[in-house]
């Protein structure tokens, strides 16, 4: 099923969606992987993005590990190609299911804003980045990833055209879209586009 996008903004000209449902059925050039250092793609996001692009995107990430938190690689999108280009990987944390912060978390987003940068991509997915077993409420996942697009409008950086920001659940969707509201941003002149669907 495709995503079901329930809300629009824009951010200097950067088109940034709320969306709701599945990561791997995303319509957007790359995609994040909420990693771990160790590049074991087991559960969350990660165990659904390797169930779907299949074993090889794994393979070719743990090739490639560790990879500390702060930064990113990317890898091929496996049996999601060409629909999906790549899957960047950005470690949350460093090792399988541990706990994060929020403070790794906008390391983690900036890192893969970085990679997407250099892919010179033009849609970038994200998911609610350290929530589920990294133990952060969507709410506070949404906060830290506005906050590093933001770090990385101010420190010069190049944001992709299209920023989908994708909510599992119907109630990790209503934090997306309440915080939203409230997030404070300097460098990102954040502005609603049109109306906003219920999640």
């Amino acid at each position: 099923m495709p995503l079901e996008k329930l809300a629009e903004y824009r951010c200097n000209g950067v088109v940034v969606e709320i969306a709701r449902g599945d990561i791997t059925e995303a319509e957007c050039e790359a995609v994040v992987n909420p990693a771990n250092s160790l590049m074991i793609m087991g559960g969350g996001v990660a165990g659904a993005l390797r169930r779907a692009a299949g074993p090889e995107v794994e393979e070719e990430a743990r090739r490639k590990a560790p990879v500390p938190v702060g930064e990113a690689i990317h890898t091929g999108a496996g049996r999601l190609e060409p629909r999906i280009k790549y899957i960047i990987h950005a470690p949350t944390m460093e090792r399988p299911a541990m706990r994060t912060t929020q403070g790794k978390v906008v390391k983690a987003v900036l890192a893969a804003l970085r990679e997407a940068e250099k892919l010179n991509v033009g849609c970038l997915a994200l998911p609610a980045m350290g929530a589920g077993v990294g133990g952060l409420t969507a709410r506070e996942s949404l906060e830290a990833i506005m906050e590093a697009l933001d770090e990385f409008l101010g420190s010069g950086g190049k944001l992709p055209p299209r920023i989908i920001l994708v909510a599992y659940s119907e109630r990790d969707a209503k934090q997306f879209l309440d915080e939203i509201k409230r997030v404070k941003t300097r460098n990102c002149k954040l502005a609603p586009v049109g109306g906003e669907t219920r999640a």
